[in-house]
């Protein structure tokens, strides 16, 4: 049998997906595991390429008919070299060759590439998802970080290094608010993307950055009970997360409606200026907190349009692979 198998991985900052496909491209085994955020590059890779094993032995595969791996992380990436810098999500995952140490533990005939998750989310919707047919597309993945990848003319836009479109790290309020992974205070990230969410309502209900929430606060984000009611162990240790969220929203409580509505202000000048400077039309945006749907996508249109006064369409879309997007994406660097 020939290599002609292709396992594409999405790495992220709370799960790692595996996809297995075939020669044809059709997706015929997934597996997944929680992703160990305390570790460190190589003990990172190992398991990596444990989980590439496993999913072959399971298809009835080994090694020798792969012919390729993908893999995309939420990293500082030099493209050229597969050096990560920074990895914000993983914070242990800094100044490592993955791509060479991944490259020494697999066989010689494996093409494995290694790119930032949001240019391989980027690449499936333009090639198989929302942004079918676009000429200049950016996707934008609101999750659990913030981040963009840019398609010109057809084209993954890399940049000089490899890291065009990090627009989460941009600075929306320099030196003031959350410190992020990426070592700065006030990036768009610390106020749009899940992993800061807890913190968020915290300092949403007057506390300082890192406080514990006591009994006594005025008001807190509940699960149910609508507003005014209080239940600490949802914010203890940063319980809150999108679907907390939107069912609170759901349930009429105003501090929800409020954060949701801070989140979508961030969001909108972030792609605002996105599209200050590059002048591309297709926005297609996915991660888990595009579950949170109309609540903040809808202002999030309505401040975007507040600030354009040009009137030229602009087209907001939500990805259609949702889940897929990053291993199918991951696939299609290996694919070429």
């Amino acid at each position: 049998m020939s290599a002609e198998y292709i396992v594409g991985i999405d790495a992220g900052g709370t799960k790692v997906a595996y996809g297995l496909f075939d020669g044809s491209g059709a997706l015929v085994a997934r597996a997944q595991h929680p992703t160990d955020a305390g570790a460190d590059g190589p003990a990172f890779s190992d398991d990596l390429v444990a989980g590439v094993q496993d999913l072959l032995r399971r298809g009835g595969l080994d090694t020798g008919d792969l012919a390729g791996v993908g893999m995309c992380m939420p990293s500082y990436i030099l493209y050229d070299t597969g050096r990560i810098l920074m990895t914000s999500a993983i914070p242990r995952i800094k100044d490592f060759d993955m791509l060479d140490y991944l490259r020494g533990r697999l066989p010689s005939h494996v093409r494995v590439v290694l790119d930032n998750d949001a240019n391989a989310a980027a690449i499936a919707e333009h090639r198989r998802g929302a942004g079918r047919g676009a000429r200049h597309m950016v996707y934008v993945v609101v999750g659990t970080g913030l981040g963009s990848g840019i398609i010109i003319d057809g084209k993954l836009f890399h940049g000089s290094y490899g890291w065009a479109g990090e627009c989460g790290h941009m600075l929306a309020t320099p030196g003031d608010g959350i410190l992020c992974g990426c070592e700065n205070r006030g990036c768009f990230m610390s106020h749009t993307a899940g992993m800061a969410l807890g913190e968020r309502v915290r300092l949403k209900l007057g506390g300082a950055a890192g406080d514990a929430v006591g009994a006594g606060d005025a008001a807190c984000i509940t699960g149910a009970g609508g507003a005014g009611g209080c239940a600490e162990s949802v914010l203890a240790g940063g319980a809150v997360d999108g679907q907390t969220l939107l069912k609170a929203y759901n349930d009429g409580d105003a501090w929800a409606a409020d954060i949701i509505g801070d989140m979508a202000h961030y969001l909108a000048v972030c792609l605002y200026n996105i599209y200050q400077m590059l002048n591309i039309d297709t926005f297609v945006f996915g991660g888990g907190l595009v579950n949170l749907g109309e609540p903040l996508f809808s202002r999030v249109r309505a401040a975007f349009d507040m600030y354009d006064h040009i009137r030229v369409p602009v087209h907001f879309k939500m990805a259609e692979l949702t889940e897929d997007a990053g291993i199918i994406g991951a696939a299609e660097f290996a694919r070429g």
